[in-house]
């Protein structure tokens, strides 16, 4: 079992906090995540383990399964107002577990997710959900949000083009997921991974599994098992009780905007993998950009990050591949094109980000850009983006004529006006 280093060194002191402490186990194979949820059964029975089958979510009904290491103690079917995750975890999940923890005083609780469930729509839940009048988080501590990935089946995964619809499992009728866009999520917004098994293609397949997950979090803590042998007391010390979950943490198309760093620059192929950031001042020119978007993500497993274009320079643009599919889109105003007035309406962090790396030209405006892939060539990776920037003469001409270039990405990142003066109006 390998491991990375232990909880943080504030977890002394959160000890003396009395809340029943969360562990939240999300992961797209259960086979996986229900092995690691029993293994921290078996070094503690008086854990409560909490399971929801959503298989018939769509028609208002879900499976609600209690157990601890001794049995399963509950076992219910559970009506919902609405079809739909998202009350789901309002109307039995959250309330189950406040439930529990209060008839179980002394008790943790793990929360095993739904293959499909997104462990970062549990956290907004956890952040903003009132629980018979009190916010959830003064009831419970949410410890860490733990994903399981399975290792003989993880690159497939991430390497799949089909959707959930087309699988069966989509959560609501509008649920256009990508298999692979559920992946990477679990993966990236997990403070903690588990790499469960080995690859049915040998121990170096493996190693490079755990290199990409390193290469895709590298901000979590990374652990590995060999899913045979497993020593569970020592599995509990590195997944439970450790203070690793930070709820003001952004999401993944916000870590850059907001100063968190949004991938590794790891140009040096470790088993094949390769992790390169992209960052440049100048705005991309939008047809040149538009012309290289399936040759720059060809042999990609993941690209994320922010990015702007001369024709709309008043926009922060997301970026966002995985499993064959780009998809970008509005992550709101740059600062710099927003009136004084309009900053009151922008955190704290992002101010403070935008402050530190301020240009006097260019203001917050930036191109941020992460590419992680197995064998893929960074330096001509970095030649091919260069190329899409303005040049000096294009620079030279001015805002008011890169708004007038041909632009195919015309009308696809609408900004909202919230951000604006009252009049509606943008500052000079």
């Amino acid at each position: 079992m390998s491991s990375s280093p232990q909880a943080p060194p504030h977890a002394v002191a959160a000890d003396a906090d009395t809340r029943p402490s969360l562990t939240v186990l999300s992961g797209f194979w259960p086979a996986a995540t229900f092995a690691a949820a029993r293994t921290l059964l078996a070094a503690d029975e008086s854990l409560l383990l909490v399971r929801h089958d959503l298989a018939g979510v769509r028609d208002g009904v879900v499976r609600r399964v209690v157990r601890t290491g001794a049995g399963i103690v509950e076992d219910e079917r559970v009506e919902l107002g609405h079809g739909c995750v998202s009350c789901a975890l309002r109307e039995d999940v959250l309330p189950t577990l406040v439930r529990l923890a209060r008839g179980n005083p002394g008790h943790d609780l793990v929360l095993m997710l739904p293959e499909t469930v997104e462990p970062e729509a549990v956290a907004a839940a956890c952040a903003h959900c009132l629980v018979d009048g009190a916010p959830f988080t003064d009831l419970i501590r949410v410890d860490s949000y733990v994903t399981v990935l399975d290792a003989e089946h993880l690159l497939d995964g991430l390497a799949s083009t089909d959707d959930l619809a087309a699988l069966g499992i989509q959560a609501a009728e509008d649920d256009h997921r990508a298999l692979a866009d559920v992946v990477v999520r679990q993966i990236e917004y997990a403070d903690t991974l588990l790499l469960w098994g080995q690859s049915r293609d040998g121990a170096f397949d493996t190693s490079r599994m755990a290199v990409l997950l390193r290469r895709m979090a590298p901000w979590a803590v990374h652990f590995s098992v060999d899913g045979e042998f497993v020593d569970a007391t020592a599995l509990t010390r590195q997944l439970r009780r450790t203070h690793r979950h930070r709820p003001e943490t952004p999401g993944i198309l916000a870590r850059g905007l907001r100063g968190y760093a949004l991938g590794a620059h790891e140009p040096e192929s470790d088993c094949g993998v390769v992790s390169t950031v992209f960052r440049a001042r100048r705005p991309f020119h939008p047809q040149r950009l538009h012309d290289v978007l399936e040759e720059v993500n060809a042999e990609m497993i993941r690209s994320r990050g922010h990015l702007w274009l001369a024709s709309q320079p008043d926009t922060a643009v997301a970026w966002e591949f995985a499993g064959g599919g780009l998809a970008m889109g509005s992550l709101g105003h740059w600062l710099a094109s927003l009136p004084e007035n309009g900053w009151e309406h922008v955190d704290d962090q992002r101010r403070l980000a935008a402050a530190l790396d301020w240009d006097p030209y260019y203001g917050d405006r930036h191109q941020h850009l992460v590419f992680i892939g197995l064998d893929i060539d960074p330096a001509e990776l970095h030649r091919t983006l260069a190329r899409c920037l303005l040049t000096d003469a294009e620079l030279a001409d001015g805002e008011e004529t890169w708004r007038t270039y041909h632009d195919p990405f015309a009308g696809c990142f609408p900004l909202s006006t919230e951000e604006l003066t009252d009049t509606g109006t943008r500052g000079a």
